[in-house]
């Protein structure tokens, strides 16, 4: 499988390290014509607008906007999930994708040093989800055709809504591989 990973900034190199245990040819995802043929794609965590901001520079929003429109995959990690996100909470404009209908709320839990790991029950995993939060969004609001698959203190930290899944955790540095299994048994 041909899985795409949003290369721009973030911790881009700790999803290929995954998605390469798991068997996946890799493409880092720079410029618009690098999403030819990738079957699935991942947004990594980092600085969401710095995301934003580089995904408008490189022509990557519209194209992105109608891959996944198309159907394409794809795996949003706490900055990719805001980037994924129809809006945040706060009011300074940011570039944003617009397709998961959530609003986020930017580092919900707290600051860098207010950090943690937690295990998750997420459902359609068995088991505990190894979840780790640094300056973690939660959901704050969600449509109806978002469900969610797991929570910490009734906030919502994993959503799905079609072929879009996100993530207010890093389960790639947390060696866990079932959220990336999870994306690359997704249906186009």
């Amino acid at each position: 499988m041909r899985v795409g990973v949003l290369a721009l900034q973030g911790d881009f190199r700790e999803h290929i390290a995954v998605l390469e245990s798991l068997g996946t040819e890799i493409v880092e995802v720079r410029l618009p014509e690098h999403l030819d043929g990738i079957q699935a794609l991942v947004f990594p965590g980092g600085e969401s607008t710095t995301i934003g901001l580089l995904a408008d520079r490189y022509g990557l929003v519209e194209p992105l906007r109608d891959a996944i429109a198309d159907g394409l995959p794809v795996l949003g990690t706490c900055a990719g999930m805001i980037f994924l996100a129809t809006g945040t909470t706060e009011s300074r404009p940011q570039v944003q994708l617009g397709v998961l209908d959530v609003i986020v709320q930017r580092n919900a839990f707290g600051r860098q040093d207010m950090s943690f790991e937690a295990d998750l029950t997420v459902t359609g995993v068995d088991g505990p989800v190894r979840a780790v939060f640094i300056r973690a969004p939660w959901i704050e609001k969600y449509g109806e055709a978002v469900e969610v698959l797991a929570t910490v203190d009734d906030h919502p930290v994993m959503v799905r809504q079609g072929n879009i899944l996100a993530t207010s955790f890093h389960p790639e540095v947390a060696g866990e591989t079932r959220v990336h299994e999870m994306l690359l048994g997704m249906e186009r």
